[in-house]
């Protein structure tokens, strides 16, 4: 991948880039819309990338071209960043005006922006970009930020230009996550514990239904609202510190569907802490339980599934342990996108094909599915 980005930069500025840099999506296995309610998550970075070929200019302008888009976004370094078109560079613009704001100065320069992560597939395509974007200012500067200070420069871009409201879960793993290693990450203290998954008899299966989804569109704000109505009912600083005694307790002051976002976000974060301590002890049957459940609270509760999502978890349900599958569930923002799914290795193409037919039958459509080693965080190639 990284020498097609350098072909892709040499066909588009007519020279090899100075710098090559590469940044992970991610899947979460466990912990859905807890991070903003500063709970625990447990995601993962997969092998699949955002790579920036760039090198200077110096004409003080930000050039950058989006192999996957199409279009190319110029903006000038005179002056303060603010949004423009088209919208994926705003992540770009976002993460140059975080730098700014900081009082670093950003070399003018020419990019090409590849990528093997679908966009809008619930596998933090847009944190990737963000971070790839920070990790090559601060290589071109020659002074890197620490990686905590980075994830969060990354994730106030998000905020400021891209208008979603997101927690630090994608920033975090994209930019710290450990190669063989799950990890747990306390939104709170954002403290992060290694989980190990080297079991090469189990597989990360990531399923990708095609359907697009957008979180700018109000959904995803309406649901952090909907936390921070409840968190102020059960008069607790955030939903991480409330549990399910004191939400029964407080029913009938609050609206049915702020208390069914309550329950999801309440026993999500203990499920991500039980299938943190399931995989270090190779508890596959656990973990399966566990996924499932997640699945049936975002699906009921939180409502942010879709027919085509709770169509592959059925699937995979219904082919059960006896084909290989351990659990499956949505993962991401919602809406669409993917699924994930821990399966037994030696069962990969059976799954995938009978999973594949399946939904094609269902829906007339493919879907797109591909497994994943547990990733290293961004990475500065050349």
């Amino acid at each position: 991948m990284a020498q097609r980005s350098a072909e892709l930069f040499a066909k588009c500025f007519g020279h090899a880039p100075r710098w090559l840099v590469a940044a992970p999506g991610r899947v979460n296995l466990m912990g859905e819309h807890t991070d903003y309610n500063y709970g625990f998550v447990l995601p993962m970075a997969i092998d699949r990338y955002i790579v920036f070929a760039a090198d200077r200019n110096s004409e003080r302008l930000v050039t950058a071209h989006s192999d996957a888009t199409g279009d190319t976004a110029s903006f000038s370094l005179r002056g303060t960043v603010i949004p423009g078109r088209p919208a994926w560079s705003n992540y770009v613009r976002g993460v140059v005006a975080g730098f700014q704001r900081r009082g670093l100065r950003v070399p003018a320069f020419d990019a090409v922006i590849d990528s093997t992560l679908p966009y809008g597939g619930g596998l933090a395509s847009s944190a990737a970009l963000e971070v790839a974007a920070a990790t090559l200012i601060e290589t071109m500067n020659h002074a890197p930020l620490a990686p905590i200070e980075k994830a969060l420069l990354c994730q106030r871009a998000e905020h400021d230009f891209a208008g979603v409201p997101c927690g630090i879960m994608d920033q975090f793993t994209s930019a710290l996550a450990r190669e063989n290693h799950a990890l747990l990450l306390d939104c709170r203290s954002r403290t992060t514990i290694p989980i190990p998954m080297t079991d090469p008899s189990v597989t990360v299966l990531i399923i990708n239904t095609n359907v697009r989804h957008k979180l700018a569109d109000g959904m995803y704000a309406q649901r952090r609202d909907q936390c921070l109505i409840a968190a102020e009912t059960l008069q607790v600083p955030a939903l991480r510190d409330a549990d399910l005694t004191r939400l029964e307790a407080a029913k009938e002051e609050l609206d049915p569907v702020v208390f069914r976002r309550a329950r999801h976000v309440i026993t999500e974060n203990q499920r991500a802490l039980d299938a943190a301590t399931a995989l270090q002890a190779r508890d596959w049957k656990r973990a399966g339980q566990l996924m499932y459940a997640s699945h049936a609270s975002l699906r009921e509760d939180y409502q942010v599934s879709c027919p085509e999502l709770d169509a592959v978890v059925r699937i995979t349900h219904d082919l059960g342990e006896d084909e290989g599958v351990i659990g499956c569930r949505m993962t991401g923002g919602g809406f669409g996108g993917c699924a994930v799914a821990l399966i037994r290795s030696d069962a990969t193409l059976r799954i995938t094909r009978k999973l594949d037919e399946a939904y094609e039958k269902s829906f007339g459509s493919q879907l797109t599915i591909f497994s994943s080693r547990p990733a290293g965080g961004v990475r500065v190639l050349k």
